[in-house]
């Protein structure tokens, strides 16, 4: 997610179990397990394309559509949401989020930008088009990814939970528990985004569980761990500021079935392909 200081981060720690503890939504759904732990794949990448990135852009979310990168920046004070062209990574639009707000993720849905604040429990609708503010909404807890189906939006918070929220309301309709291969639950879920029928997320921090720069894919349907996509050595040594450079951003043309990554002060973003899995 972000990274300032040991007391911020364990404040962040501390706010996303408080409100685990205080927040009620649907119990998980239950996991089928149709793949055992140890045979879930890692999968290799090979990197298709290189593309220009604003070593300054703290991503926070990412999409595409019709022809163009959408991107959430965070940081309070300097968050934006941005219309960018791919080819040369030219900011072609920016609208800045208000200064007291820490933006997070964003996806495209219905002809409108969906943008999530961190820790204010606050969002943004804004029409594809010209970038305006349609709409604010509400919803439970802290903000970190966001994502669609098509039909309904999928959110997580931080945590090794993932909301399905309906689009209208932001009212819960389930909730999907994710756990790593040991049992344990895979928290830290960060930036989502829909895949060929799957949800991929971004893990905050995730060489700290042992998969530095891995891509987890999950069953949108019950939250099972399906798959890693390991993207370690992707990660550009001439990345912008090295107090936070986590792999977060990912992107996908359905027209074109292509996979865009990036990261937090990245200076370049990556056109990838997926390997065959290995367990």
């Amino acid at each position: 997610m972000r990274f300032y200081s040991v007391t911020l981060f364990f404040s962040l720690v501390f706010s996303c179990s408080t409100a685990q503890k205080t927040q009620t939504f649907p119990p998980p759904v239950a996991k089928k397990k149709s793949i055992p732990a140890t045979t879930i794949p890692v999968y290799s990448y090979e990197v298709v394309n290189e593309f220009e990135h604003d070593k300054d852009a703290f991503t926070q979310g990412l999409a595409f559509h019709d022809g163009f990168l959408y991107e959430s920046t965070g940081q309070r004070g300097r968050s934006t949401l941005r219309k960018v062209e791919l080819e040369t990574g030219k900011v072609l639009q920016k609208h800045k989020v208000p200064r007291d707000y820490f933006a997070e993720g964003l996806t495209v849905f219905d002809g409108k930008l969906y943008q999530l604040s961190w820790q204010d429990s606050l969002g943004w609708a804004y029409d594809i088009a010209d970038m305006k503010l349609i709409r604010e909404f509400r919803y439970s807890g802290e903000g970190w990814g966001l994502t669609n189906d098509g039909k309904n939006f999928y959110l997580s918070d931080g945590t090794h939970v993932i909301r399905v929220l309906d689009p209208k309301t932001f009212k819960v309709l389930r909730t999907l528990s994710v756990e790593m291969e040991d049992g344990k639950p895979l928290a830290r879920l960060n930036e989502l985004e829909f895949v060929k029928g799957e949800i991929w997320a971004n893990v905050w921090r995730s060489e700290n569980i042992g998969k530095p720069n891995h891509i987890a894919r999950i069953n949108p349907a019950d939250g099972e761990l399906l798959g890693w996509v390991n993207l370690d050595k992707i990660s550009p040594k001439d990345s912008g500021k090295k107090y936070e450079n986590s792999l977060n951003g990912i992107a996908y043309d359905q027209k074109g079935d292509r996979i865009f990554v990036t990261g937090k002060n990245w200076k370049r973003l990556f056109e990838i392909k997926i390997k065959n899995g290995k367990n």
